[in-house]
Order: structure tokens, then C-alpha cells, then sequence
């Protein structure tokens, strides 16, 4: 295990603090826990991206995901989702995950460019498991992608669920036609309060197939974080949002077709804070036209 040094100790604290308020704030309440569709298996609603935050593989990038990682599985969280072209996320998450011992505390999700068997070998072998729990194909381009090969994976145990991605809206028509043909059990997809595009269709889509839903740049790469500087969460969304963060990631949780969302962070408070969406009421669909006008503003 990686030595922690004081300052380390002292996010772990902050982000503790962080946890234990979300607790407090909501009366202790359960955290959203959400089925996947096609087995009923049911994984916490927050998870971590890791585009960008751990592609360097040195010592401060693995102090960083040991961080953040802990706090993920300490405030009750499972799902990480990285990708082989995530530069070192892979090995990275995989020395951490193991040096932890966190493996079976985990759901784990990785993105191949194609079925390439060398690829899924390097993966597995980066990540340190036998056996992957979501296995995608990574941005969908071609309506005439394949998910043969994923699915024979499935068949042997490398995988237990198989996806597609895509974060490109230029690329909607084919993760359309792989969706409706394909039949993934789980579909990541571009999705904020900012970008509506996959609420109408995206969503309907996976939700006909019975597919899980993963939302990938839940806060908009940033953008909303930008619009809302030096502003501060409105009144009427204070009694489910202690924080503009839990704002944006409950807009999306209050979609019941949304499995789980996964920001990105290599921040330790700030992955608390995201946990911290998975406590409390969901916005209804009266309290989520208002979100939507209020973004639509800034």
C-alpha cells in the first residue's frame, strides 16, 4: 500500500466530512441504487470516469486514483469506467485496485476501439482481472459495427455485460442502428442538463432493448461548472442539491432510464461530492423543466 502523506490525509478527511454531511443532510437515507435491465443486478448511481485524470502512469497519478478510489468504495460506490486508449488509466487503476485489495468491491468497465483479441489481452492484463464486468465498444462510428465478437467474450467469462459508446453526436445515427441491431445490455452515451440531444434519441432507444444506461461528461465537459462560477445553488433546488455538482448529476438521475453516472474527477473531496448524488430525494419532472430553463440561461 502507497504510504499517505499529510496533505493526502487531509482530503481523505475533507472528503470524509463530505460523505458524513450527505448523510446527515438526508437523514441517513440509502444511497440510489439502480438496475441493470436485462439481469435485475443493481450497482450504486454514481460512478468514476477516468478519461484524462489518470493517463500518466507515475507516482502522482497513482496517489491520486489510490485517493479518489478509496473514497469511492468507502462512501458506497462500485463502478469505474476507463478505456484501453485512456493512455496509462488502465495500469494505473489496475496497481491501484490491486495494491488495495478492491477487486470484489468493484464494478469494472473498460472500452476496446475494436475486437481485437490482443487488445482485450493487454486490458485484462493492464487491469489485473480474470474477468472484466462491462466490456464496450468504444465510440461508435459505423452502423455496421459488429458486437459478434464482444458477445463470444461474454459466452467464455471474459466479460459479464457487453456495451457501446459514444460521445459524438455526428455519430448518433450509427449507435442508433448498432443499438436497435446489436441489442447491447448496457449504452453509454454524451448526456447533461447542457445536452439534451441523447434524452431524445438515445434513451428511448436503450429503454425499448431494456439496456442499461451509462452517462458519460455528465457536467458537460466543464462547460456547466464555467456557466455557474461565482453563482450559487438556487433556493428551490436546495432541499436535493447541497452543491452544484449534485445539481447537474441529479438532473440525470431523476431519468429513471439512467443506470448510473460517471464523472470524472481525480479529486477525492470532489468524488465525495459526486457520491453525495446518490443521497437524498431525485428532482421531479416539474423540479427538472425548471433545471433545464435555469441551464438553458445562464
Amino acid at each position: 500500500m502507497t504510504q499517505t502523506t499529510r496533505r493526502e490525509l487531509a482530503m481523505l478527511a475533507t472528503a470524509a466530512l463530505i460523505a458524513r454531511t450527505a448523510l446527515a443532510q438526508t437523514d441517513e437515507a440509502p444511497s440510489i441504487i439502480r438496475a441493470i435491465p436485462r439481469t435485475g443486478e443493481r450497482i450504486p448511481a454514481v460512478g468514476l470516469g477516468t478519461a484524462y485524470g489518470f493517463d500518466r502512469d507515475d507516482e502522482q497519478t497513482r496517489r491520486a486514483a489510490t485517493l479518489v478510489i478509496r473514497t469511492l468504495v468507502e462512501s458506497g460506490g462500485q463502478l469505474i469506467d476507463t478505456a484501453s486508449t485512456y493512455g496509462d488509466a488502465e495500469n494505473v487503476l489496475g496497481s491501484v485496485i490491486s495494491n488495495e485489495g478492491f477487486r470484489d468491491k468493484l464494478f469494472i468497465a473498460t472500452k476496446l476501439e475494436a475486437p481485437d483479441p490482443a487488445e482485450i489481452k493487454r486490458s485484462l492484463s493492464r487491469l489485473k482481472t480474470a474477468k472484466l464486468d462491462l466490456l464496450q465498444l468504444h465510440n461508435v462510428r459505423n452502423r455496421r459495427q459488429s458486437l459478434a465478437r464482444f458477445k463470444a467474450w461474454k459466452a467464455q467469462g471474459v466479460c459479464r455485460y457487453v456495451g457501446v459508446t459514444s460521445t459524438f453526436h455526428g455519430d448518433f445515427p450509427a449507435m442508433e442502428a448498432v443499438i436497435a441491431r446489436e441489442q447491447p445490455d448496457v449504452v453509454q452515451i454524451d448526456y447533461s442538463v447542457g445536452d439534451r440531444e441523447a434524452q431524445k434519441r438515445i434513451l428511448p432507444l436503450a429503454a425499448e432493448i431494456k439496456a442499461g444506461v451509462l452517462t458519460a461528461q455528465p457536467f458537460g465537459s466543464g462547460r456547466l461548472f464555467r456557466a455557474v462560477r461565482g453563482k450559487t445553488v438556487p433556493d428551490w433546488a436546495k432541499d436535493f442539491a447541497s452543491s452544484w455538482a449534485q445539481f447537474f448529476l441529479k438532473y440525470l438521475l431523476g431519468d429513471e432510464r439512467v443506470t448510473a453516472v460517471i464523472p470524472g474527477t481525480s479529486n477525492p473531496v470532489h468524488m465525495a461530492d459526486n457520491l453525495g448524488a446518490m443521497r437524498g430525494r431525485l428532482p421531479d419532472p416539474d423540479q427538472r423543466n425548471r433545471m433545464v430553463a435555469f441551464v438553458d440561461n445562464l
